[in-house]
């Protein structure tokens, strides 16, 4: 039976929380043996970026967002002050709403990521919110971003009610690092750096302790997992379980987009959480679909993104009792519709 479009059941698009459209390129690259080699073969990709890479690049990959239907997306970009008001372009272009959590680097990467002062920082951020682009605030990590410039961000953003987005407890030589510098852990320095709160998301939160997870629920912080990115760069696990106990909100996102699919994201979160736990029921299906959609879309402070049809003529869905269940359970982003 063949279905129009207006026949179809629609759900809440998808929201990719944390992306990085250009390193969408390196899959299927030769990229090394464990994260910190990737990271070079990413920085040599991210030196050569010109700004109308930028601007074709990101328009092809948010498109291929919204084919697979993410409709709305917070791009995590470091790449230049020039290159953010192009990456906004592309994304109107191709018609995917767009939150720019543009980035704050003090120290380390290349020098296209830095700027030379938290105050330089404020004023491009400033600058772009005054060209109507929608804006977060991102401190790298604790790594590109010094206390001082943690403490002035995370007042930065509560005073504004920006969004805060960070990568955090990724890795464990960057935890190793943080203790070393700060003796804290990576959570424990946002923490005291006043970075945590409720319109804050940690991304990946991979090797978070019980305690960092009980401060990100105490300040009503989000988790983003990108458990596809993770799986490809052998960063571990999310302790999903722990996470949830706590009442963490959680959000999917597709980071260096090796896969661009949200019910993959999905499935994998899922399927993390029942090996660790050795059981079928952490989540009802219908948890899994509000993270990938409302729980994304809280973490990026929107208010509105298009919703997304489900082809339940698809062959993927052919004979099921239950579409709903079987969209995390067995599909690929093949049986969504974009949005008309």
């Amino acid at each position: 039976m063949l279905f129009r479009v207006t026949e179809l059941p629609w759900i809440p698009g998808f929201v990719d929380a944390h992306c990085h459209a250009f390193q969408r390129a390196l899959r299927g690259r030769t990229e090394g043996d464990d994260f910190w080699s990737w990271r070079e073969t990413m920085l040599e990709l991210a030196r050569g970026q010109t700004p109308e890479q930028v601007r074709t690049g990101y328009a092809d990959v948010y498109r291929e967002l919204r084919a697979a239907g993410y409709t709305a997306v917070g791009e995590f970009h470091y790449l230049g002050f020039e290159e953010a008001r192009v990456a906004a372009e592309a994304a109107a272009e191709a018609e995917v709403e767009l939150v720019l959590l543009h980035v704050a680097y003090a120290r380390g990467g290349l020098e296209r990521f830095r700027q030379d002062s938290v105050a330089t920082y404020l004023r491009e951020l400033e600058q772009l919110q005054a060209d109507g682009i929608r804006v977060g605030v991102a401190p790298h990590s604790v790594r590109a971003c010094p206390r001082d410039w943690l403490q002035e961000l995370g007042r930065y953003a509560s005073e504004q009610e920006l969004p805060l987005h960070v990568h955090a407890d990724e890795q464990p030589r960057e935890i190793e690092e943080c203790l070393a510098e700060h003796g804290l852990r990576p959570i424990e320095l946002l923490d005291a750096c006043g970075c945590l709160g409720p319109r804050t998301t940690v991304i990946h939160a991979t090797h978070a302790d019980g305690h960092e997870l009980d401060l990100l629920a105490a300040a009503g912080a989000h988790v983003c997992a990108c458990p596809t990115t993770e799986a490809n760069l052998g960063d571990g696990f999310l302790p999903v379980e722990r996470v949830l106990n706590r009442g963490v909100e959680l959000c999917i996102g597709s980071d260096s987009n090796v896969r661009i699919d949200p019910l993959e994201e999905l499935r994998e979160l899922d399927g993390i959480a029942r090996r660790q736990s050795g059981r079928r029921d952490i989540f009802a299906v219908d948890e899994l679909l509000d993270i990938g959609s409302l729980g994304g879309g809280g973490a990026l402070g929107l208010d509105w993104w298009a919703d997304v049809a489900v082809d339940v003529g698809h062959p993927q869905l052919a004979r099921v009792e239950d579409w709903r269940n079987a969209l995390v359970a067995g599909c690929s982003a093949d049986v969504l519709r974009e949005p008309r």
